[in-house]
């Protein structure tokens, strides 16, 4: 298994699983796991290690970025209350990045929309067109 050069682990899912077996408390190793999951396509899985993860305390980047796979993951699975859960929580968090909260704000918009609050979905996107306005929306 390799470090990369921002820390993360990179590996297969079972040393990831062995690392963890090693460390259950490494919030960084169920992150990582998560991330091979998420991408083999085992959304079950890679949401109980996100889950897990946070508990465990992760560092803020890597926080928001459990925090929106997560709420993804549950929209993809129709749990659009969890996806607004997960979606507040970077919103809540306020980073730095623009584009990632401008993100985390229309995707909360869609599970609102899918839960029927229309006027919430039309609020989130504008607060997110206020924050990072559309290149193509700007007028000369």
């Amino acid at each position: 298994m390799l470090k990369d050069a921002l820390g993360a682990y990179r590996g297969t899912e079972k040393e990831i699983s062995k690392m963890i077996d090693d460390e259950p408390g490494n919030a960084e190793a169920y992150y990582n796991r998560a991330n091979v999951r998420s991408a083999g396509g085992d959304l079950q899985g890679a949401s109980g290690d996100y889950t897990m993860a946070l508990k465990l305390g992760l560092r803020f980047r890597e926080s928001l970025t459990a925090y929106g796979n997560r709420g993804m993951i549950c929209f993809q699975k129709g749990d659009y209350s969890g996806a607004i859960d997960d979606f507040n929580e970077i919103i809540v968090r306020r980073p730095n990045n623009r584009r990632l909260l401008k993100a985390a704000l229309k995707q909360r918009a869609l599970a609102k929309e899918k839960l029927g609050d229309l006027q919430g979905a039309a609020a989130d996107r504008k607060m997110a067109d206020l924050i990072a306005p559309d290149q193509n929306n700007k007028t000369q």
